[in-house]
Parts: structure tokens; sequence; C-alpha cells
């Protein structure tokens, strides 16, 4: 439940939580190659991915919200 109100809650503290998210990977794709250490991005580059990144993840996180009670679920032993 908690997953499926935070992907399409309308409330303000959802859209705020649903916001700082995507803020933060966006933070962390943009500075993949200070994460890694191994490669080197130019500036450019950069913000291409990032906007990229961007652009499929709202969808992704919409669609993973209009289908989330879709999700089966893995019973465990004595449940």
């Amino acid at each position: 439940m908690g997953m499926e109100k935070f992907l399409t809650g309308n409330e303000w503290q959802w859209r705020l939580a649903r916001t700082i998210v995507q803020g933060i990977i966006g933070v962390l794709i943009a500075n993949v190659d200070l994460i890694v250490g191994w490669c080197v991005l130019d500036p450019s580059v950069r913000a291409l991915v990032v906007a990229l990144v961007m652009a499929v993840l709202s969808p992704v996180m919409a669609e993973l919200g209009e289908h989330g009670g879709d999700v089966p679920s893995i019973s465990r032993g004595g449940e």
C-alpha cells in the first residue's frame, strides 16, 4: 500500500515526495562519472543523459502506480 500511495497519491506530501525522489535520482545520474570514478562525461552529454532519464522516469512511475495492484505477491512459509 505504501508504494501505491507514493506513486499515485495526489496529496501534497506524496507529490513532494515524488519530486524529491526524482530530484535525487537526477543528481545521482548527473554525477555518475564522479560516483563511479572511471568515466568522464562531457557536461553537454551529462545534461542530455539527465534529461533522457528524467523523461523516462516520470512515465514509468505513473505506469507503476496505475498497475501497482496487479503485481503478484509471493506467499511465504506459513502465511
